[in-house]
Protein backbone atom coordinates (compact mmCIF):
# COMPACT_ATOMS: atom_id res chain seq x y z
CA UNK A 1 0.00 0.00 0.00
CA UNK A 2 2.92 2.22 1.11
CA UNK A 3 4.74 1.42 -2.31
CA UNK A 4 1.29 2.56 -4.34
CA UNK A 5 0.56 6.07 -2.59
CA UNK A 6 3.76 6.77 -3.22
CA UNK A 7 3.75 6.13 -6.68
CA UNK A 8 0.70 8.01 -7.19
CA UNK A 9 2.01 10.89 -5.33
CA UNK A 10 4.72 10.75 -8.07
CA UNK A 11 2.30 10.52 -10.97
CA UNK A 12 0.24 13.71 -9.62
CA UNK A 13 3.28 15.74 -9.53
CA UNK A 14 4.40 14.56 -13.08
CA UNK A 15 0.65 15.07 -14.33
CA UNK A 16 0.74 18.46 -12.61
CA UNK A 17 3.56 19.44 -14.57
CA UNK A 18 2.16 18.04 -17.99
CA UNK A 19 -0.66 19.69 -17.44
CA UNK A 20 0.50 23.07 -17.15
CA UNK A 21 2.28 22.73 -20.32
CA UNK A 22 -0.63 21.06 -22.12
CA UNK A 23 -3.15 24.16 -21.00
CA UNK A 24 -0.75 26.50 -23.40
CA UNK A 25 -1.33 23.84 -26.42
CA UNK A 26 -5.55 24.17 -25.35
CA UNK A 27 -5.81 27.62 -25.35
CA UNK A 28 -4.31 28.04 -28.55
CA UNK A 29 -6.22 25.35 -30.22
CA UNK A 30 -9.78 26.74 -28.38
CA UNK A 31 -9.00 30.19 -30.28
CA UNK A 32 -7.20 29.85 -33.42
CA UNK A 33 -7.65 26.04 -33.98
CA UNK A 34 -3.98 24.74 -34.41
CA UNK A 35 -1.76 23.47 -32.45
CA UNK A 36 1.41 25.55 -31.57
CA UNK A 37 4.22 22.54 -31.74
CA UNK A 38 6.85 25.02 -30.58
CA UNK A 39 5.16 25.48 -27.13
CA UNK A 40 7.08 22.75 -25.55
CA UNK A 41 10.57 24.26 -26.57
CA UNK A 42 9.37 26.88 -24.70
CA UNK A 43 8.99 25.11 -21.99
CA UNK A 44 12.12 24.20 -22.52
CA UNK A 45 13.28 27.69 -22.84
CA UNK A 46 11.70 28.79 -19.06
CA UNK A 47 13.57 25.90 -17.69
CA UNK A 48 17.37 27.06 -19.11
CA UNK A 49 16.37 30.59 -18.25
CA UNK A 50 15.24 29.67 -14.43
CA UNK A 51 18.89 27.58 -14.65
CA UNK A 52 20.82 29.97 -15.64
CA UNK A 53 19.25 33.01 -13.73
CA UNK A 54 19.59 31.20 -11.05
CA UNK A 55 23.12 30.36 -10.96
CA UNK A 56 23.91 33.85 -11.77
CA UNK A 57 22.10 35.40 -8.38
CA UNK A 58 23.71 32.58 -6.00
CA UNK A 59 27.24 32.72 -7.34
CA UNK A 60 27.55 35.96 -9.31
CA UNK A 61 25.70 38.38 -6.63
CA UNK A 62 25.92 36.28 -3.98
CA UNK A 63 21.91 36.06 -2.97
CA UNK A 64 20.95 33.11 -0.85
CA UNK A 65 17.63 33.94 -0.01
CA UNK A 66 15.84 30.76 -1.64
CA UNK A 67 12.66 31.76 -1.94
CA UNK A 68 13.79 35.44 -3.15
CA UNK A 69 15.77 33.65 -5.77
CA UNK A 70 13.52 31.47 -6.91
CA UNK A 71 10.72 34.14 -7.37
CA UNK A 72 13.62 36.08 -9.63
CA UNK A 73 14.16 33.52 -11.73
CA UNK A 74 10.38 32.62 -12.38
CA UNK A 75 9.37 36.22 -13.11
CA UNK A 76 12.69 36.47 -14.98
CA UNK A 77 11.63 33.20 -16.79
CA UNK A 78 8.47 34.22 -17.66
CA UNK A 79 9.31 37.36 -18.85
CA UNK A 80 11.62 35.92 -21.47
CA UNK A 81 9.24 33.37 -22.53
CA UNK A 82 6.17 35.50 -22.83
CA UNK A 83 8.18 37.21 -25.69
CA UNK A 84 9.06 33.90 -27.43
CA UNK A 85 5.27 33.56 -27.33
CA UNK A 86 4.39 36.52 -28.69
CA UNK A 87 6.90 36.28 -31.01
CA UNK A 88 6.34 33.13 -32.08
CA UNK A 89 2.60 34.00 -32.67
CA UNK A 90 3.76 36.82 -34.85
CA UNK A 91 6.19 35.05 -36.67
CA UNK A 92 4.78 31.84 -37.54
CA UNK A 93 1.15 32.63 -37.07
CA UNK A 94 -0.30 35.47 -37.36
CA UNK A 95 1.10 35.79 -41.28
CA UNK A 96 -0.32 32.90 -41.89
CA UNK A 97 -3.62 32.87 -40.25
CA UNK A 98 -5.50 33.08 -43.41
CA UNK A 99 -3.61 30.70 -45.20
CA UNK A 100 -4.04 26.37 -45.47
CA UNK A 101 -4.09 25.10 -41.97
CA UNK A 102 -0.69 23.59 -42.66
CA UNK A 103 1.07 26.30 -43.50
CA UNK A 104 1.25 27.63 -39.96
CA UNK A 105 2.23 23.81 -38.41
CA UNK A 106 4.73 23.51 -40.83
CA UNK A 107 6.50 27.02 -39.26
CA UNK A 108 5.74 26.43 -35.66
CA UNK A 109 7.76 22.87 -36.07
CA UNK A 110 10.78 25.14 -37.97
CA UNK A 111 10.26 27.48 -35.30
CA UNK A 112 10.85 24.65 -32.71
CA UNK A 113 13.70 23.24 -35.04
CA UNK A 114 15.03 26.66 -34.42
CA UNK A 115 14.68 26.85 -30.54
CA UNK A 116 16.18 23.61 -30.17
CA UNK A 117 19.19 24.21 -32.04
CA UNK A 118 19.84 27.50 -30.53
CA UNK A 119 19.79 26.10 -26.68
CA UNK A 120 22.00 23.15 -28.16
CA UNK A 121 24.61 25.54 -29.72
CA UNK A 122 24.78 28.14 -26.92
CA UNK A 123 24.18 25.83 -23.84
CA UNK A 124 25.88 22.93 -25.21
CA UNK A 125 24.47 18.99 -25.88
CA UNK A 126 25.29 17.89 -22.43
CA UNK A 127 22.75 18.22 -19.44
CA UNK A 128 22.93 20.95 -16.93
CA UNK A 129 22.45 19.51 -13.17
CA UNK A 130 21.37 21.78 -10.22
CA UNK A 131 21.44 20.40 -6.41
CA UNK A 132 18.58 20.27 -4.81
CA UNK A 133 17.41 22.85 -3.41
CA UNK A 134 13.80 22.57 -1.60
CA UNK A 135 14.46 18.98 0.59
CA UNK A 136 12.13 17.16 3.34
CA UNK A 137 8.55 16.27 3.22
CA UNK A 138 5.83 14.87 5.09
CA UNK A 139 6.03 11.06 5.33
CA UNK A 140 2.57 9.66 5.23
CA UNK A 141 2.77 5.80 6.36
CA UNK A 142 5.51 3.48 6.38
CA UNK A 143 5.46 0.16 5.84
CA UNK A 144 7.64 -3.52 5.61
CA UNK A 145 7.79 -5.71 2.73
CA UNK A 146 9.65 -8.72 3.10
CA UNK A 147 11.80 -7.43 5.44
CA UNK A 148 12.48 -3.91 3.23
CA UNK A 149 11.10 -0.45 4.69
CA UNK A 150 8.94 1.35 2.79
CA UNK A 151 7.82 4.62 3.22
CA UNK A 152 4.93 7.08 1.52
CA UNK A 153 6.61 10.52 1.19
CA UNK A 154 4.82 13.66 0.32
CA UNK A 155 7.85 16.03 -0.37
CA UNK A 156 8.24 19.82 0.08
CA UNK A 157 8.78 19.87 -3.81
CA UNK A 158 6.04 18.17 -4.75
CA UNK A 159 3.46 19.53 -2.11
CA UNK A 160 4.48 23.20 -4.12
CA UNK A 161 4.07 21.68 -7.42
CA UNK A 162 0.59 20.76 -7.06
CA UNK A 163 -0.37 23.35 -4.88
CA UNK A 164 1.03 25.68 -8.01
CA UNK A 165 -1.01 23.65 -10.17
CA UNK A 166 -4.00 24.18 -8.41
CA UNK A 167 -4.08 27.51 -8.26
CA UNK A 168 -2.65 28.67 -11.29
CA UNK A 169 -5.76 26.34 -12.57
CA UNK A 170 -8.76 27.85 -10.67
CA UNK A 171 -6.96 31.20 -11.66
CA UNK A 172 -6.82 30.64 -15.34
CA UNK A 173 -10.89 29.06 -15.25
CA UNK A 174 -11.47 32.31 -13.31
CA UNK A 175 -10.05 34.72 -15.74
CA UNK A 176 -11.32 33.06 -18.80
CA UNK A 177 -14.85 32.98 -17.27
CA UNK A 178 -15.14 36.53 -15.48
CA UNK A 179 -12.91 38.62 -17.02
CA UNK A 180 -13.13 41.01 -20.03
CA UNK A 181 -9.50 39.20 -21.28
CA UNK A 182 -11.44 35.76 -21.05
CA UNK A 183 -14.76 36.88 -22.51
CA UNK A 184 -12.81 38.14 -25.73
CA UNK A 185 -11.12 34.52 -25.94
CA UNK A 186 -14.20 32.85 -25.97
CA UNK A 187 -15.52 35.20 -28.13
CA UNK A 188 -12.89 34.48 -30.62
CA UNK A 189 -13.28 30.72 -30.25
CA UNK A 190 -16.50 31.04 -31.28
CA UNK A 191 -16.13 33.43 -34.50
CA UNK A 192 -13.29 35.34 -34.92
CA UNK A 193 -14.83 37.21 -37.49
CA UNK A 194 -17.64 38.56 -35.82
CA UNK A 195 -15.92 38.87 -32.66
CA UNK A 196 -13.82 41.28 -34.65
CA UNK A 197 -17.43 43.11 -35.95
CA UNK A 198 -18.37 43.90 -32.01
CA UNK A 199 -15.47 45.22 -31.69
CA UNK A 200 -12.60 42.83 -30.30
CA UNK A 201 -9.33 43.14 -31.00
CA UNK A 202 -8.80 39.52 -32.20
CA UNK A 203 -5.25 40.31 -32.85
CA UNK A 204 -4.24 41.39 -29.55
CA UNK A 205 -6.41 38.92 -27.74
CA UNK A 206 -4.87 35.51 -29.93
CA UNK A 207 -1.10 37.38 -28.83
CA UNK A 208 -2.12 37.63 -25.08
CA UNK A 209 -3.19 33.98 -25.18
CA UNK A 210 0.02 33.15 -26.82
CA UNK A 211 2.29 35.13 -23.83
CA UNK A 212 -0.09 33.24 -20.82
CA UNK A 213 0.19 30.02 -22.26
CA UNK A 214 4.08 30.74 -22.33
CA UNK A 215 4.52 32.33 -18.70
CA UNK A 216 2.59 28.67 -17.90
CA UNK A 217 4.94 26.86 -19.87
CA UNK A 218 8.07 28.80 -17.57
CA UNK A 219 6.40 27.99 -14.69
CA UNK A 220 6.29 24.71 -15.48
CA UNK A 221 9.94 24.70 -16.81
CA UNK A 222 11.27 26.27 -12.88
CA UNK A 223 9.11 23.35 -11.44
CA UNK A 224 10.71 20.50 -13.70
CA UNK A 225 14.14 21.85 -13.12
CA UNK A 226 13.66 21.74 -9.25
CA UNK A 227 12.37 18.45 -9.18
CA UNK A 228 14.78 16.54 -11.66
CA UNK A 229 17.39 18.37 -11.07
CA UNK A 230 19.27 18.26 -14.84
CA UNK A 231 17.87 19.54 -17.96
CA UNK A 232 18.98 19.62 -21.36
CA UNK A 233 17.81 21.07 -24.64
CA UNK A 234 16.03 18.08 -25.69
CA UNK A 235 13.37 18.16 -22.40
CA UNK A 236 10.97 20.25 -24.46
CA UNK A 237 10.45 17.89 -26.99
CA UNK A 238 9.43 15.17 -24.98
CA UNK A 239 7.43 17.23 -22.67
CA UNK A 240 5.92 19.01 -25.26
CA UNK A 241 4.81 15.47 -27.27
CA UNK A 242 3.30 14.13 -23.86
CA UNK A 243 1.55 17.56 -22.90
CA UNK A 244 0.01 17.68 -26.29
CA UNK A 245 -0.94 13.35 -25.68
CA UNK A 246 -2.93 15.24 -22.55
CA UNK A 247 -4.55 18.05 -24.14
CA UNK A 248 -6.16 15.90 -26.69
CA UNK A 249 -7.03 12.90 -24.13
CA UNK A 250 -8.89 15.62 -21.80
CA UNK A 251 -10.34 17.74 -24.88
CA UNK A 252 -8.45 19.60 -26.54
CA UNK A 253 -10.08 22.95 -26.13
CA UNK A 254 -10.94 22.42 -22.89
CA UNK A 255 -8.68 23.77 -19.75
CA UNK A 256 -9.91 21.38 -16.91
CA UNK A 257 -9.73 18.54 -19.79
CA UNK A 258 -5.51 19.67 -20.50
CA UNK A 259 -5.48 19.01 -16.79
CA UNK A 260 -7.01 15.96 -16.75
CA UNK A 261 -4.98 14.75 -19.31
CA UNK A 262 -1.68 15.41 -17.74
CA UNK A 263 -2.80 14.54 -14.50
CA UNK A 264 -4.07 10.84 -16.26
CA UNK A 265 -0.58 11.21 -18.49
CA UNK A 266 1.40 11.10 -15.34
CA UNK A 267 0.09 8.75 -13.63
CA UNK A 268 0.08 5.74 -16.35
CA UNK A 269 3.36 6.86 -16.56
CA UNK A 270 4.53 6.65 -13.76
CA UNK A 271 2.39 3.55 -12.54
CA UNK A 272 3.29 1.73 -15.26
CA UNK A 273 7.17 2.07 -14.89
CA UNK A 274 6.49 0.53 -11.28
CA UNK A 275 4.54 -2.18 -11.55
CA UNK A 276 5.77 -3.01 -15.33
CA UNK A 277 8.71 -2.13 -17.37
CA UNK A 278 9.82 1.65 -17.79
CA UNK A 279 11.07 0.82 -21.54
CA UNK A 280 7.34 0.52 -22.32
CA UNK A 281 5.43 3.51 -20.56
CA UNK A 282 5.14 5.91 -23.53
CA UNK A 283 3.75 3.09 -25.66
CA UNK A 284 1.13 2.26 -22.65
CA UNK A 285 0.18 6.37 -22.26
CA UNK A 286 -0.21 6.54 -26.48
CA UNK A 287 -2.72 3.51 -26.30
CA UNK A 288 -4.32 4.96 -23.89
CA UNK A 289 -4.88 7.89 -25.84
CA UNK A 290 -5.95 5.55 -28.96
CA UNK A 291 -8.51 3.97 -26.90
CA UNK A 292 -10.04 6.90 -25.35
CA UNK A 293 -10.47 8.51 -28.94
CA UNK A 294 -11.61 5.76 -30.24
CA UNK A 295 -14.66 5.78 -27.96
CA UNK A 296 -14.81 9.57 -27.08
CA UNK A 297 -13.72 11.11 -30.33
CA UNK A 298 -13.22 14.64 -28.79
CA UNK A 299 -11.57 13.47 -25.24
CA UNK A 300 -13.01 13.38 -21.98
CA UNK A 301 -14.38 16.35 -21.30
CA UNK A 302 -13.99 18.10 -25.18
CA UNK A 303 -17.08 18.99 -26.80
CA UNK A 304 -17.93 17.94 -30.70
CA UNK A 305 -17.75 20.71 -32.89
CA UNK A 306 -21.25 21.37 -34.30
CA UNK A 307 -21.06 23.28 -38.01
CA UNK A 308 -23.93 25.51 -38.58
CA UNK A 309 -25.33 25.37 -42.05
Amino acid sequence: MEYFVQQLINGLTLGSIYGLIAIGYTMVYGIIGMINFAHGDVFMIGAFISLAVFLVLTTVFGVTFLPIVLFLALVVSMLFTSFWGWTIERLAYRPLRGSFRLAPLITAIGMSIVLQNFVQVTQGARVKPLPPQIQGGVELMSGSVDGTTINAQLSYMQMIIIGTTFVLMVAFSLLISRTSLGRSQRACEQDRKMASLLGVNVDRTISLTFIMGAALAAVAGLMFMLLYGVIDFYIGFLAGVKAFTAAVLGGIGSLPGAMLGGLLIGLIEVFWSAYFTVEYKDVAAFSILAIVLIFMPSGLLGKPEIEKV
